[in-house]
């Protein structure tokens, strides 16, 4: 099997200053490598993860790339640098079920106003078609999703590409889903909505791939993928603008605030997560909470205020999930306010403290994975995969 790299380093994740490097322990000392995919990763990257590094050329500012982490038992492959060199190699061997018989032709081809990562050739046709591909790292127990932050570039190619479908043309998606227990795949319409419709869209007309790749920590060209399905009927379901959501926000000293019928209430110093829902215009319901300038009908509007914006998570589902969401935000979280939020429901609260932002602590973080990823799997199982 083919080394990727020559030279492989392991560290430990400490803090990510932006998307584009992070702090890393190697051999006792603190240093700056370039992390290479700009996704958020947030349910990858916590102080203390294994992370796979390779060296970088004398001179640059990193000392090392970010090639891989470890999540669980599973080896997770982060280096989107070379993702197109991994689907390269794999078309190039034949080694993606139903692509066998094609052979590259091209790398980095531009068409029209895209420039696709890939060019795959019929050598008994003649016929050419561009392939854009996608580096997969977003999972829960059994599915992965993509994107797992919005994507314009991405959309934009995906629209170009479903297009050249619609209009009877060959065009290609290769999603390479680099965790190796994955049952299924689904675009990340939490996310990234507009490239969750547009996969939707094009789901009859493109010849899309999900191939999953079993990493080891030698992380050497696979020899083999196996291909995983998605659903439509789970998509057409749960994929829209409503659902339920959590808003986190920070206050940055204690405050007695007055908050409607429930009166003055002291707060906490901390950030906090509420929980609410929308069975329609859920966007529009998120873009209310996060403006400051607004009446007031929600207990929300009254302590809104107060805070600063931290950030929003929305799960876009039929369902209605609110009660046994905010039931679970409960149970990590530090305290609470009685009554706030609920009292149209039986629930004791829908506003949540922490002493740190929740968005960067694993319990938070795994239970948002349970109910956009995990909860998923059931709806996968008990209808027909495409």
């Amino acid at each position: 099997m083919e080394k990727i790299y020559e030279t492989i380093v392991e560290g430990k994740f400490l803090d990510r200053p932006n998307r584009f490097v992070c702090h890393a322990e190697v051999l006792g000392e603190k240093v700056l490598c370039h992390m290479p995919n700009p996704g958020r990763m947030k349910e990858l990257l916590f102080p203390g993860v294994k992370l796979y590094l390779t060296p970088n050329r004398k001179g640059l500012r990193t000392a090392y790339r970010v090639i891989g982490c470890e999540k669980g038992n599973h080896v997770f492959y982060l280096d989107t640098t070379r993702a197109n060199d991994v689907a390269a190699d794999l078309v190039s061997h034949g080694r993606i079920p139903g692509w066998e018989n094609y052979f590259l032709a091209g790398r980095e081809v531009t068409m029209g106003d895209s420039r696709f990562d890939l060019l795959l050739g019929d050598a008994e046709t003649g016929e050419t078609f561009p392939v854009e591909v996608k580096s997969c790292s977003l999972a829960g127990k059994k599915g992965a999703m993509f994107p797992d932050a919005p994507t314009e570039r991405g959309r934009k190619h995906l629209t170009h590409l479903v297009d050249m479908g619609k209009n009877g043309e060959h065009a290609g998606l290769l999603v390479l889903v680099h965790y190796g227990d994955a049952q299924w795949f689904l675009p990340d319409y939490h996310t990234d909505l507009p490239f969750a419709e547009e996969f939707r869209r094009g789901m009859d007309v493109l010849d899309w791939k999900a191939c999953v790749i079993p990493w080891t920590k030698e992380f050497l060209m696979p020899e083999r993928v196996r291909l995983i399905p998605s659903s439509k009927e789970v998509l057409d379901r749960e994929m829209g603008n409503a659902g339920d959501y959590m808003i986190v926000l920070s206050l940055d000293e204690d405050r007695t605030i007055a908050v409607g019928s429930l009166g003055d209430i002291q707060f906490p110093k901390g950030y906090y997560v509420y929980v609410g829902s929308a069975r329609k215009n859920l966007d529009q319901r998120i873009a209310h909470h996060k403006a400051l300038r607004k009446g007031r009908h929600w207990h929300m509007d009254y302590f809104r205020g107060a805070c600063r914006f931290a950030g929003a998570i929305p799960i876009r589902t039929a369902d209605d999930l609110e009660h046994r969401l905010a039931g679970a935000v409960e149970k990590i979280a530090p305290w609470s306010i009685p009554g706030f939020g609920c009292t149209d429901c039986r629930c004791s609260s829908h506003l949540f403290g922490f002493h740190e932002n929740p968005m960067h602590l694993p319990a938070f973080l795994k239970l948002e994975e349970q109910f956009e990823i995990d909860r998923l799997d059931g709806l996968v199982d008990s209808w027909n995969c495409f």
